[in-house]
């Protein structure tokens, strides 16, 4: 990546973990977490650089959040992503992790071959109580939200409505409190609203 690129990366990440909480740092020209000396691993191909998305214990929702605000920073700069729970090698990434850290996961950062493909969506009914009526803001962020990815792209959330505020929850499973953080920051991109919507 360019030197320019690192650089607003860098600044987007150290804004993300002062209002987070978290240690996220930003992984370069480091070939041994993805194997890039290898034809393929997983569904990489020569990925050096990378996300390390680590925070205290129990952020779980904020590591999403806060993740996928870095990885739309990083699409705007040009650079293409991949959230990754299990193809990669965890105990060879070069990562700080202080007491009471973890790493949760890690995203890949490259340039893909094309810009991805669209995933499979569920229904506006199935992921909230949206009825005709509600506000355009409150349809716009969900919509927003089903173009989020979820784990498995299983999209396991539901938003509800009480007058100008959303609750929101996860589904049950793995890494589903992650997305919930993901999906939540989609809504407020989506119905062009701050934190001070979630009840």
């Amino acid at each position: 990546m360019a030197a320019d690129t690192v650089d607003a990366l860098n600044a987007e990440i150290a804004a993300c973990n002062r209002e987070g909480g978290l240690h996220i740092q930003l992984i370069t020209e480091e070939p041994e977490a993805f194997q890039a000396e290898k034809p393929t691993y997983g569904q990489f191909k020569g990925c050096k650089n990378y996300l390390a998305l680590v925070g205290p214990k129990g952020k779980d929702e904020q590591i999403g959040y806060y993740g996928e605000r870095v990885v739309l920073k990083a699409q705007v700069l040009g650079v293409n992503s991949c959230w990754v729970a299990l193809t990669y090698k965890k105990g060879k990434a070069h990562v700080a992790i202080e007491t009471g850290e973890k790493l949760y996961m890690v995203v890949a950062l490259g340039y893909g071959a094309n810009q991805g493909v669209a995933h499979k969506t569920k229904a506006l009914s199935e992921i909230s109580d949206y009825t005709q009526g509600d506000p355009d803001w409150f349809r716009a962020g969900l919509e927003a939200a089903l173009l989020a990815p979820t784990a498995l792209n299983q999209q396991k959330f539901r938003f509800e409505r009480s007058g100008d505020k959303i609750t929101a929850r996860a589904g049950f499973g793995f890494y589903t409190k992650t997305d919930l953080g993901i999906v939540k920051y989609h809504f407020e991109l989506g119905a062009n609203k701050g934190k001070e919507v979630w009840a």
